[in-house]
């Protein structure tokens, strides 16, 4: 959902793990972005919790700001630590696994 008008973040300096809290046994998400050109999401997901693989119509770019994750490609597995960050390309199959508790910024560009 979209940031909420009391939660006016814009220009302020900002730690986007700080915006996101982890919740046991849960994927937590929160928007920040929320345009017609695109969408900032931040995501919490606690450990064994992930999103089964799905296709976006736009590319995607997941960059980990804490722990790390197992995100997929057309089933092929990458390892992401934090400061990393991978592009899922439009109509691509990809799913994302915690195999430890993660924090991820996901960043959607629409055409």
């Amino acid at each position: 959902m979209p940031a909420k008008s009391s939660d006016n973040i814009a220009g302020q300096v900002l730690n986007p793990g700080d915006l996101i809290a982890y919740q046991e046994g849960s994927v937590v998400s929160r928007m920040i972005v929320y345009k017609k050109s695109g969408t900032i999401t931040l995501f919490a997901f606690d450990s064994g919790e992930g999103l089964s693989e799905h296709t976006a119509p736009y590319d995607a770019i997941a960059q980990i700001i804490d722990g790390e994750a197992e995100i997929s490609i057309e089933q092929t597995p990458f390892l992401l630590k934090e400061g990393q960050m991978i592009i899922m390309p439009a109509t691509k199959p990809h799913a994302l696994q915690a195999q430890q508790r993660f924090k991820m910024m996901l960043t959607m560009i629409h055409e």
